[in-house]
C-alpha cells in the first residue's frame, strides 16, 4: 500500500506536504527492515544511531519547529507522515517524544529556554519529556511530583515513569507541583545522576522507556518554564503525543495488513491457499476498512489540528481508531498465522505489542472516548 496523494490532498493537505510523506516513505524504507529491528532488539540503548543521524541531517526533528529555531518552520502535521512511515518500519528512533517536548518548549517555554534549547533538537533529536507517574493516570495535571525552591534552586521530589529514551536524551521537560499547581521544567539531563534512571521492562521490545527518580535532583530557577502556560503547554503536549503516536499505529497497521495479506497469498492447507477461505478473506478486509476510516481520521486531525475545540475532537477521534486498527490488525494477524502466530518469531507480535504500549502513554481507547462524550454532549 502506498500514499493516495488526491485523497490526501481532499483533506485540505498541499502537494508539498504530500511529497514529504513520499520522501519519508522511502527513506524508511531503505533505511531499515523488519530484521534488522530484530536484530536491534538486544542493544541495551535501543537506538537506530544511523538513523537517528539521518533524520538530523534531513531537518526531520525540525519541522514543527519555527525558522528562527533552525527549524523547518512547518505544522505539527508535516511531522504526521514521518511518524506513520517510522511506525511503518518500527523504526527505532525518538522521534515522537523529541517532537513532543519541542512543541512543550515553543507552547510554555521562555524566550530564553527557546532560544538554547530548540536549535539542539533540531540537530540531534535529544529530548524526550517525564510526565507520567507510577499510578498510571493519563490526567497529566494528577501529578504528586513536587518541586520546592530553595537557596540553590528547585528541589525536586517523586517518581516519573515511561520516560522514553532518556538514556539518549540531552534536554527533558517533565512535570512537577509547585504550591499544588503543576509547573513544567526543562532541563539538561546532566543532572542526572544515573543511579536515578531504572531502565523499564516494557512489554514492546523495539522502545526504551526508564523509570526516573526526581530526589536529590535541584533544578536551576531558570530552569521553569512559563508558569503562566503551564496549562497549555500540558494540553499541546497531550494532544501532539497522541495525534502522533495515532500516525505510528498506523504505520504499524498498514505493515502488519501487508505482512498478513503476503502469508495468505503463500500458505497452503489442504492443498489450496488460506487467503481463499472467506473466513480469512472477508475478516482481512475488514482489518482493512478499519485501517483507511481510521487514516482518514489521523489526517483529518492533521489539517484541524490547531483549531481550537475542533482540533482536540478531531485528534482524540484518530487515536481511538488508530488503537482499534493496529490491535484489530494484529489480532487476526496472529491469529491466522496459527500456532507460528503465537511465537517470538512471528512479526505479529511486534505489531501487537507496539499497540498495547501505546495503550499505556498518553490514553487509551476508553479514556479518549471519555474525553469525546464531555467535549461533545457537555
Amino acid at each position: 500500500m502506498s500514499f493516495d496523494p488526491q485523497a490526501l490532498g481532499r483533506l485540505g493537505l498541499t502537494e508539498e506536504q504530500v511529497e514529504l510523506m513520499d520522501v519519508a516513505e522511502n527513506f524508511c524504507r531503505d533505511q531499515t527492515s523488519i530484521a534488522a529491528v530484530r536484530d536491534m532488539i538486544v542493544d541495551k540503548s535501543g537506538l537506530d544511531r544511523a538513523a537517528h543521524k539521518e533524520l538530523g541531517q534531513m531537518g526531520w526533528f525540525g519541522i514543527a519547529i519555527p525558522e528562527a529555531y533552525g527549524g523547518v518552520g512547518l505544522s505539527l502535521a508535516e511531522a504526521v507522515p514521518v511518524a506513520e512511515q517510522i511506525g511503518r518500519r518500527l523504526m527505532m528512533v525518538p522521534f515522537i517524544p523529541a517532537t513532543v517536548a519541542a512543541q512543550a518548549i515553543l507552547t510554555g517555554g521562555t524566550p530564553s529556554q527557546k532560544e538554547t534549547y530548540l536549535p539542539q533538537i533540531v540537530e540531534h533529536g535529544c529530548a524526550s519529556v517525564a510526565l507520567l507517574e507510577p499510578d498510571g493516570s493519563f490526567d497529566l495535571t494528577a501529578i504528586e511530583a513536587s518541586a520546592i525552591l530553595g537557596a540553590d534552586g528547585y528541589k525536586l521530589s517523586g517518581t516519573k515513569t515511561l520516560v522514553e529514551n532518556l538514556d539518549s536524551a540531552k534536554i527533558l521537560v517533565l512535570s512537577a507541583k509547585i504550591k499544588g499547581a503543576v509547573r513544567l521544567f526543562v532541563m539538561d539531563t546532566r543532572l542526572i545522576a544515573e543511579t536515578a534512571m531504572r531502565p523499564e521492562i516494557l512489554i514492546d521490545e523495539t522502545k526504551r522507556a526508564y523509570t526516573l527518580t526526581l530526589d536529590n535532583i535541584t533544578l536551576p530557577e531558570s530552569a521553569l518554564m512559563d508558569e503562566s502556560k503551564a496549562a497549555a503547554a500540558l494540553q499541546r503536549i497531550d494532544l501532539a503525543a497522541n495525534l502522533l503516536a495515532s500516525a505510528e499505529q498506523l504505520g504499524a497497521a498498514q505493515a502488519c495488513i501487508d505482512y498478513t495479506v503476503d502469508y495468505l497469498k503463500t500458505r497452503k492447507q489442504f492443498g489450496k491457499l488460506i487467503g481463499s477461505y472467506q473466513a480469512l478473506k472477508h475478516t482481512i478486509v475488514d482489518a482493512y476498512v478499519g485501517y483507511e476510516k481510521a487514516r482518514s481520521l489521523l489526517y483529518a486531525a492533521a489539517h484541524s489540528f490547531e483549531e481550537q475545540g475542533k482540533g482536540e475532537i478531531a485528534t482524540r477521534m484518530a487515536a481511538v481508531g488508530a488503537g482499534r486498527a493496529l490491535s484489530f490488525a494484529a489480532d487476526r494477524s496472529i491469529q491466522f498465522h496459527g500456532g507460528f502466530g503465537f511465537t517470538y518469531d512471528c512479526d505479529a507480535q511486534l505489531y501487537r505489542r507496539r499497540a498495547i504500549f501505546h495503550d499505556s502513554l498518553f490514553g487509551n481507547t476508553r479514556w479518549h472516548k471519555k474525553k469525546l462524550a464531555a467535549l461533545l454532549f457537555n
